[in-house]
Formats: C-alpha cells, structure tokens, sequence
C-alpha cells in the first residue's frame, strides 16, 4: 500500500462517527482508479438510452418485440455473475482495467447492427463486458470500504449518474445536429480506452475463495440482492423508455426526448454525491425508506404528465430517490458477508440488481403494448413498495466481524 493510501485511511478511520464523515472529494480521491470505470460504465450506458429510439426505429419493431431484443444484456449479465470472481482471482489488481477495456472496445456494436438478430447479439456481448466491469469495479470499493470503515459506494456511483447524465444530453445534440450513433459510440469508445487503461486501484484485492455463497452470507445476498433489483429496474425503466415516453406520449422532439434520461441521470448524481454525508449522517435503513416514498412519488408524476415538464419533475424525484438505494444495498452486501466471499456476493447482488436494467424494459415493452406507458410507469411504482419489508429484514442482519 502507498502511503497516500495509507493516510487516507487512517484519516477516513479517525472521522468515523461524526456527522458528515469523509466527504465526497476525499472518496474520490481514495476511489480514483475504480471511479474511471463507474465513468465509462455511465458515459455508454447514458448514450445508449439515449438512442433508444434511433435503435428501435431503425430496427423497424414495436414496443414488446425491442423490450425482448433488450433481454439480450441480461443473458450477458447471467454469464458475468460466474465469470467475475474467477477474473478477480486470477487476474487481481489487473482484473478491473482489462474488463473496462473490453467493455469500451465493444461500444460501438448496437450502432453497426443491421438487423434484430445482430442487435441481439452485440447486447449480449456488451452485457458480459459490461457485467465483468460492474462486478469488478464494486468489490473494489467495497474493499476500500471495508479498510476505511469510511461508505464510498454513493460518491462511485454518483460518478456513473454524472457520466450518464453527461452522455445522455450529449448524444441528444448529437441527434439533433444529425450526428450518427456510430459516430457518437466510436467517439465515447476513444474517450473511454484511457480511462480504462489507468482504472487499476489503489490497493490490492483481498484474497478470495473459490468457496461459494451458502449459509449465513445467502441471506444477505437474497435480501440486498431483492432491493437493488427493484431499486435498478425503476431506474432502467426512466432511463429506457423516458425518451420515448417525453417524444411519443407527450409529443417532444429528439432533445426534448433525451433531456428525460438526462434529468435522471443529473438528479441521481446529485443524490448519490449527497448521500455520501447523508449515510454518514442517518441510519442507511432510514435513507432507503425516504428515497423509496420519494422515488414512488416521481413514478406518479411520470405517469399522469400531461407535458414534458411535468414528466421532467417526476424524472428528477425518482432519480433523487432511488439514487442511493442501489449503491446502499452493494455497500452493505459487502459488511454482512465474510470479506473472503466479498467479490462472490458482491457479484450475485450486481448481477441480480443489474439485471433489472434489462428485465424492466422488457415488462415495459409488454405492459406499452397492451395499456400504454402511462400503465407501465405506474406499475413499477407499486413494485417500489416491496423495499420496505425487505430493507426492514436487512436492518436485522448482523454485519460480519472480520
């Protein structure tokens, strides 16, 4: 370990306990290398949603037949929850920049895709790249986590909304200007392979086992697991379909349309960098409860708008909302578990929580072709409600001394 390392964290130790704990810049500043893959992670994922329409236009599908094309990823995700902890043992400290590398060379594949089948195909591949580097990048935080008794899971993950906002509001000008998706991905793709080459942290991994996830550490990993899925699949179903949403229901134009994805992301980032001293300062069950009622709220909102800006109001309350629930179920997957199994559990509640991003587009393809997407935004509202008895049962677990 460096000594800067070191320093921080002791210092991050000695501020435990008072109110606004380690501030954002100094988590940042500690989570330098995994931060840059949170970044590409958001800055492809931000475009993508972005171009939801460009892809199902040019597809030539309806609703229900591009929310199957989509499963594509999740078939991606399924293969990296078994991929990502052998990755982390054979490859340690180098593990994280090599998957963020292949994530960011495979960016631009949904764009050369001439036909569904192919589409389909580049979604799986950039669900396993994208999955390895989720993984990955996670458990890396978690450890420092666990060395500086410090949360820093929000502060990484508002890196990811900021990105994600930036993107999003990007390729929206993009579109408007008549600029290419290829064009547009080849670009982020160049962008990212730096960031990716230098995403190696700070400090080493912690040894894991090849044992699995059984006992004591499933419960954790069901019930964290349960929340981030429902936590993500709101969140996939504003980021997937609220262009859509803002540009066919509500009858906006392609910027107008993007600005949706881009509201989410910008309100989340300033939620999950907020959350960095409201987890320091509130007990992390309470903060899910009231990023919950806030989240459900927004849905509402999303649902009953008669114009964009009201549509754009509900877009920033659930980004506010479920801006800290995700990264406050990894963050407490990696304390209730032994730290031998961290990247193990880590990596079942990310895949089980990731891959709501993709099973939600699907539920919303089906639910938009038989009631509309008034329908579909309103029902994920109700879903919403199942964090209260599970993040109460979390509440009850004990962490793991070691």
């Amino acid at each position: 370990m460096g000594s800067e390392y070191l320093h921080l964290c002791l210092r991050a130790r000695a501020r435990r306990g008072k109110p606004f704990g380690m501030t954002v810049i100094e988590a940042l500043r500690l989570t330098r290398q995994p931060a840059r893959a949170f970044a590409i992670i958001g800055l492809f994922w931000g475009a993508f949603a972005a171009h939801m329409p460009v892809f199902k236009a040019r597809l030539g599908v309806d609703d229900g037949q591009f929310g199957l094309l989509l499963l594509g990823t999740s078939f991606g995700l399924l293969s990296a929850m078994w991929l990502a902890p052998r990755l982390d043992r054979a490859l340690g400290d180098r593990g994280l920049p090599l998957a963020a590398l292949s994530f960011a060379a495979v960016f631009v594949a949904p764009a050369l895709a001439g036909g569904p089948a192919v589409f389909f195909a580049a979604l799986v591949v950039l669900g396993v790249a994208s999955g390895l580097t989720d993984v990955v990048m996670n458990a890396r935080v978690s450890e420092l986590e666990g060395a500086t008794g410090a949360p820093l899971m929000n502060a990484n993950h508002g890196v990811f909304s900021a990105a994600y906002a930036l993107s999003a509001m990007a390729s929206g000008v993009a579109r408007e200007t008549g600029v290419g998706p290829v064009a547009v991905f080849a670009a982020l793709s160049i962008l990212c392979i730096p960031l990716a080459l230098t995403a190696r942290p700070a400090v080493a991994a912690t040894a894991q086992t090849g044992r699995r996830v059984s006992g004591a550490a499933l419960m954790p990993v069901v019930l964290c697991g349960a929340v981030v899925l429902i936590a993500f699949m709101t969140e996939a179903t504003v980021e997937a379909w609220s262009a859509l949403h803002v540009e066919r229901t509500l009858g906006g134009r392609a910027a107008q349309g993007a600005a949706g994805p881009a509201v989410l992301g910008l309100t989340m980032a300033v939620g999950r960098f907020s959350g960095q001293a409201v987890t320091a300062r509130f007990s992390e069950v309470f903060v899910v409860r009231a990023g919950t009622v806030l989240a459900i709220s927004g849905i509402a909102l999303v649902a009953l708008a008669p114009v964009p800006a009201m549509a754009y109001l509900g877009f920033a309350a659930v980004g506010l909302g479920v801006s800290v629930i995700g990264p406050i179920g990894l963050g407490l997957t990696g304390r209730l578990v032994p730290a031998s199994l961290r990247t193990q559990a880590i990596a079942r509640v990310a895949v089980i929580g990731f891959a709501g991003f993709f099973i939600a587009p699907v539920i919303m393809g089906q639910l938009s072709d038989g009631f509309g997407l008034r329908a579909g935004f309103a029902l994920f509202g109700v879903v919403l409600v199942a964090i209260f008895p599970l993040i109460a049962a979390i509440g009850r677990l004990p962490e793991d001394p070691g």
